[in-house]
């Protein structure tokens, strides 16, 4: 993450402090978000006010745009509000400049994956619409007191500056990739067939034999912008 002195930062559940003291000596001021009530009065006990500000409250709730621009999330998320995290993240993408996240491997696999892989899915398309998604190493269970039952991985977000491919209406498109992923081992002529028929794929060099992990990111967007079109 290599955090500057004046850099915005905020840890996202610092729990008992693991990552909270190491990234307290980079920045000037870091900024946590903690649900526990007790947890948080135990960092507010170790830690001068002006060097360590405390948001009680559950995240997936908070308006991180309230925190200023530019924001440089951190965070060894729980793993059972990985997905919904990441979507609400995603949902403040203009106010963040990079998210650094310790996740399970697979949920890391699964943002990071391409077309044709068995492991791309919604989660990927979402995220890689938005973010430049990029696993950057990953950590045994021995790593964790007490030892967990599955491997880990850290995983960096980056918004894109200008989306490489921009849906026209993101709620529909959100929706067709939603739609299609719920029924993924069928084809695309009837996964998206309530939003797309087969001719229209074909209009749009899409085969209708291909199953939804068959389809990019900007194929996903062509589609949405097709129909958004055609309902304008």
């Amino acid at each position: 993450m290599d955090p500057k002195a004046d850099d915005r930062v905020v840890e996202i559940g610092p729990g008992l402090g693991a990552l909270t003291f190491p990234l307290s000596q980079r920045v000037t001021a870091l900024q946590v978000i903690e649900i526990d009530r007790d947890i948080a009065a135990q960092l507010a006990a170790e830690f001068p006010p002006e060097r360590l500000i405390i948001h009680q409250g559950d995240v997936l709730k908070f308006d991180l745009s309230a925190l200023g621009p530019r924001l440089r999330l951190i965070g060894n998320l729980p793993y059972n509000i990985s997905s919904p995290m990441l979507f609400h993240a995603a949902a403040f993408g203009l106010a963040i400049r990079d998210c650094h996240f310790m996740l399970q491997r697979e949920v890391v696999d699964r943002m990071a994956a391409g077309p044709g892989s068995k492991v791309y899915g919604r989660l990927s398309v979402m995220l890689q619409y938005r973010f430049l998604v990029e696993k950057l190493f990953e950590v045994p269970a021995g790593a964790f007191r007490p030892t967990p039952k599955v491997d880990s991985a850290f995983v960096r977000l980056t918004p894109h500056v200008v989306l490489p491919a921009a849906a026209r209406d993101e709620r529909l498109f959100a929706a067709i990739v939603t739609k299609a992923f719920s029924q993924r081992r069928k084809t695309l002529r009837n996964a998206v067939a309530d939003y797309a028929s087969g001719e229209d794929l074909a209009a749009l060099r899409i085969d209708a034999r291909l199953r939804p992990e068959g389809l990019s990111v900007e194929d996903f967007v062509r589609v949405a912008n097709a129909v958004a079109q055609r309902s304008s």
